[in-house]
């Protein structure tokens, strides 16, 4: 069967994954490119008599590299060969993705541009004149609705037509007689052949781009091609790829121009505009972006408390009817003990859970929350802090392993390593069952609001840590962050709870897998080797958290067990509550904790929790990312914060009462 090369690229947030996903569908694979840890998504299949391996590419605006992700994209498209390059265009941004195209057009590349997210440009009253688009760009235009599969097949046919078809007309601008005449002495001065047209050569070297300079400066006198470079520079006042950058967008405003067609003005559009500036204003935009976390918040625990009461009230009934069966001893606090008081205290937390899941999913999927990365871009640039970052931050409240692997587009090193840093802070939806669980029982009232500063303060002491640690191993500079604002549109509601499902799915998977296995390990330390004392001081689980209970006495829970729980939740957070569960198996959790803290040290309990030591899972990502030196920085540094924090509240806080 023959067999065909298909690139898809394009800006970042136009869809290109999408597109991927529906030509693919399950067939595909997950690894990194060569070398780096950037990740590259490839995928197949079957259309008529050809078989097609399609490659994702990472998003860019240009070809020129300015980030590790930006240099594997455009080694790719510049490199490798490729039978058929989709560029995936946002219906509603086209200018811009039209740059890119101008771009590769250069190259000689075999293109078609899938129009996507057509149903938003109906919405605004726009449409295309596509033939006449063909005709002036030289390529074939097909429409889509990725996220609904529409125009998929249409986008297959074309696919299939451009390999079976030769090519030989390619999009070529006309720069004006200067700049034409400068490309044409430069192309005369190359004397060497080129895997590349000559034309995208000459172009090349008059945008400066050094690094391709570099490659090809032992092949041309590039001093003298300089000099003519300089005297036209001289004579416009300005330099040629600035020029160059200024007549494409010209000539592509131009086209677009003349190919729309308005329909009616959008007061959708109308009304995104006018939100956006509410939503990113300096004033109104901070306190939105916390009012809507605490609304957040706020409706998790009122509809969840509910159905976890129901779920606890289940586990327990399942407890008592196991009573029934006269088990074996030893099998019976296995059971009831190790699994039932381990796991399902954590389970019991799902409904939370999956309400937080979901309501984060609909910011994603509505586009708020890239009008909140442009809040929280404002604040770090008060603070001397990288305007990027902003992302991976808000990401990480949902888990901070994928937030570290977003790091992945900071441009340079030292901003990558100093955001991993900080978002082992961000309070993850790991850490949540054990803010559910003391709230719960200490502040029922203010479950909320309690819970709500707990995300405040993980997010104050990571943007602080980046900020320290930039004075101190770097010469830190910030730089602005460029982000695209999606138009607000209702959630896709079937996507929304597939991504809820999936993300709680996962949830249920540490549950069934790593905190089955972490309660099974802590029923054995607790049972033996005095099966008549379980959970006590006396077992193996006692004498190791005695030790480990010494320096917490200072932040107002030093026994022993506390420490044990601290101990499991570097294995995985959501173990702390299931660890409490299990050495205080035989009694209702919430009547045996209020023995044990009280409000002041149970606070003092869940800021150690929020900032000591990432997780297995987040160092071991943080040692892949950025290295084991940073990584055990990271594991230190987070565990000193924690005491630190929680003592200084303990003490405080006593002292004040005291006096």
């Amino acid at each position: 069967m023959e067999e065909k090369i298909i690139g898809i690229a394009g800006n970042p947030n136009t869809g290109k994954t999408t597109i991927f996903n529906a030509l693919t569908g399950s067939k595909q694979k997950i690894g990194n490119w060569p070398g780096v840890t950037v990740e590259k998504k490839e995928g197949e299949y079957i259309y008529k008599d050809i078989k097609f391996h399609v490659v994702d590419l990472p998003g860019t605006y240009t070809l020129l590299e300015e980030s590790e992700d930006q240099k594997i994209a455009i080694d790719f498209l510049t490199r490798n060969k490729v039978d058929v390059l989709v560029i995936v265009a946002d219906a509603l941004n086209l200018e811009r993705s039209l740059y890119l195209l101008v771009l590769l057009s250069e190259l000689h590349k075999n293109i078609i541009v899938d129009l996507n997210m057509v149903d938003l440009l109906e919405k605004e009253g726009i449409d295309y004149d596509i033939g006449h688009l063909e005709k002036l760009l030289k390529v074939k235009f097909v429409k889509t609705i990725g996220n609904r599969n529409i125009g998929i097949d249409d986008l297959k046919e074309e696919i299939y037509r451009n390999c079976k078809e030769k090519r030989d007309e390619y999009l070529e601008f006309n720069y004006g007689a200067e700049i034409e005449k400068l490309i044409a002495e430069i192309i005369n001065n190359l004397n060497f052949s080129s895997a590349y047209p000559l034309r995208f050569v000459a172009l090349k070297i008059l945008e400066k781009d050094e690094k391709f300079i570099k490659s090809i400066s032992n092949l041309i006198d590039y001093e003298k091609i300089n000099q003519i470079i300089f005297e036209i520079e001289k004579k416009c006042g300005k330099s040629i790829d600035r020029i160059l950058i200024e007549k494409r967008y010209a000539i592509i405003h131009g086209i677009v121009k003349e190919c729309i067609i308005l329909k009616k003005r959008g007061l959708k559009f109308e009304l995104t505009e006018k939100i956006d500036k509410i939503l990113t204003d300096n004033l109104t935009g901070p306190l939105i972006f916390l009012s809507i976390m605490f609304l957040i918040f706020c409706i998790v625990f009122s509809i969840g408390n509910p159905i976890q009461n129901l779920l606890e009230l289940t586990i327990e009934n399942f407890r008592k009817f196991l009573s029934y069966f006269h088990l074996p001893i030893w099998l019976d606090s296995l059971i009831k003990n190790g699994i039932i008081s381990g796991v399902g205290s954590v389970i019991s937390f799902l409904p939370n859970i999956f309400l937080y899941f979901l309501f984060f999913s609909i910011l994603e999927d509505t586009g708020y929350i890239a009008r909140a990365a442009i809040v929280s871009d404002r604040l770090m640039h008060k603070l001397g802090l990288h305007g990027k970052s902003s992302i991976p931050l808000i990401l990480s409240f949902g888990c901070n392993v994928p937030a570290i692997l977003g790091t992945r587009t900071l441009e340079d090193k030292k901003d990558k390593i100093l955001t991993c840093l900080s978002i082992p802070f961000m309070s993850c939806s790991a850490r949540l069952p054990i803010y559910i669980l003391f709230t719960g029982i200490f502040f029922i009232k203010y479950q909320s609001l309690i819970i709500f500063s707990l995300y405040l303060l993980g997010l104050i002491i990571g943007i602080l840590s980046m900020k320290l640690f930039g004075h101190i191993f770097f010469k830190y500079e910030s730089s602005p962050l460029i982000i695209e604002l999606p138009p607000f549109r209702m959630p896709y509601w079937r996507n929304v709870f597939i991504d809820s499902w999936m993300r709680t799915k996962y949830f249920l998977k540490k549950a069934g897998t790593i905190i089955f296995s972490g309660s099974l390990i802590l029923w054995f330390l607790s049972y033996f080797p005095n099966p008549s004392k379980y959970g006590t001081e006396f077992n193996w689980i006692g004498k190791i958290g005695n030790l480990i209970s010494i320096p917490l006495k200072t932040s107002g829970f030093g026994f022993w067990q506390a420490g044990v729980a601290l101990i499991f939740g570097i294995y995985a957070k959501e173990l702390v509550v299931s660890t409490f569960g299990t050495l205080f198996g035989t009694g209702n959790l919430q009547d045996v904790l209020k023995g044990y803290f009280t409000p002041v040290s149970a606070y003092s309990f869940m800021i150690m929790s929020l900032l000591y030591m990432p997780c297995i899972a987040t160092f071991w990502i943080l040692k892949k990312e950025i290295g084991f030196k940073w990584a055990l920085i990271s594991f230190f540094w987070s565990l000193l914060i924690g005491w630190i924090s929680s003592t200084l509240f303990y003490q405080i806080f006593i002292f004040l009462k005291g006096g």
